[in-house]
């Protein structure tokens, strides 16, 4: 189990920092934008959509990095107060709705990106660039996000039953 658990952690970790630096080609991107708009009066028709569907895809690809690093939004004033087996138990019932949550979220996006790919849709800008790939990148980001949901929902569980922390 524990195994299991460090391996999920381990792909959280790598895949957040790897798609980490895609900030910084969406920096670039919009840089690029920005020098050709007012230093070349020669606004570009692909940045804008290219960085959207950039900085989309990173903050759905950097979920579960965020959730192993606990970066998501908890009112830890509160939180901290409770003795370690009532953590835990907050943690299974925040895991479990974040369940729910993925759960739904691959429905829609699954469907999403496969109309999308059947269909081939592509955008309505000048050149028309495939969107199904984005797509694709929803429903990639959430099934991390449920690994590692699934990953803390364990060390939850037995840092409930054990009453201290389980760490990998």
């Amino acid at each position: 189990m524990k195994r299991v658990l460090h391996a999920v952690d381990s792909i959280s970790d790598w895949s957040g920092k790897i798609v980490s630096f895609a900030i910084y080609l969406g920096i670039l991107m919009l840089v690029f934008e920005v020098i050709a708009r007012y230093f070349f009066n020669s606004p570009t028709v692909w940045v804008h959509g290219y960085s959207q569907r950039l900085f989309g895809s990173y903050f759905i690809l950097v979920g579960a990095y965020t959730l192993l690093k606990d970066g998501h939004v908890r009112v830890d004033i509160i939180y901290q107060r409770f003795p370690i087996r009532v953590r835990a138990l907050l943690d299974i019932l925040n895991y479990s709705l974040l369940a729910i949550w993925v759960f739904v979220l691959i429905k829609e996006g699954g469907t999403f990106f496969y109309n999308s790919w059947m269909m081939r849709e592509a955008d309505e800008m000048a050149l028309a660039h495939p969107v199904y790939p984005v797509k694709l990148i929803l429903v990639v980001g959430v099934l991390l996000i449920f690994l590692q949901g699934l990953s803390r929902l364990t060390t939850s569980c037995i840092t409930l039953v054990k009453g201290v922390k389980y760490e990998l």
